[in-house]
């Protein structure tokens, strides 16, 4: 069942492995955020998820809160209530999450967003992980059928081994057709003023250049000889 779930280690895991890794794995962590085995071989755990999101999210404030099984079927759009609000997540906030080894990426980006209240399609979203490595940081997008807290028992529980990070998806790697008219237009609406502030960010900068140089050549005019 295990197979796929990671990229550097193709060898699924007999039961008496996967025992001994969360054995080991329980011995390096506190707080009751341990894993736990259960005897059809799956196992269950915690996963911290940092939220990096560049542009605002579409939250409904009377949205319920839903199981992460709710990730395996699509979600009804006349479900979603029509009262939302867009705003920024403050940014790389941090979600502890409790998991199975069998919820997959695209289960785990689903329950994220239900946790925040967030409508948006999790079409837009992508779970990466970063991993730390002689001054280096590693970052790897996960495919949709991954299994999270698989990788979090073969990396251990130390952060700078393996972390979880919730990103936007990049514009080439989108399935548009996967969206609702509204939800392209809402997603139309926040490009257009990314692109404002971008161009705003931009003309500020070389403002403040141009400024600076008209400076220095007064200066440089002004001394004698």
């Amino acid at each position: 069942i295990f197979q796929n779930a990671t990229k550097e280690n193709h060898k699924a895991l007999s039961l008496e492995e996967i025992r001994k890794k969360i054995e080991e794995y329980n011995e390096s962590v506190t707080n009751c955020l341990g894993m736990k085995l259960n005897d059809d071989g799956t196992f269950t755990g915690f996963i911290k998820v940092h939220l990096k999101l560049r542009r605002p999210v579409t939250v409904a404030s009377d949205s319920r809160p839903t199981s992460i099984y709710d990730g395996k079927g699509e979600v009804n759009p006349a479900d979603i209530p029509e009262e939302r609000t867009s705003f920024y997540l403050p940014l790389d906030a941090v979600k502890q999450i409790h998991v199975s080894s069998i919820n997959t990426v695209s289960e785990v980006i689903f329950w994220l967003l239900k946790k925040f209240m967030v409508v948006d399609n999790p079409k837009k979203f992508a779970l990466f992980t970063e991993a730390k490595k002689d001054g280096r940081v590693l970052i790897r997008k996960l495919p949709e059928a991954e299994y999270p807290l698989y990788l979090r028992l073969l990396a251990g529980p130390d952060t700078e081994a393996l972390s979880f990070v919730l990103k936007e998806n990049e514009m080439n790697d989108v399935e548009w057709d996967a969206f609702s008219l509204p939800e392209l237009q809402n997603f139309l609406i926040m490009m257009e003023k990314e692109e404002k502030d971008k161009i705003q960010q931009v003309e500020k900068k070389y403002a403040k250049f141009r400024q600076q140089m008209e400076q220095a050549l007064k200066e440089a005019r002004e001394k004698p000889g």
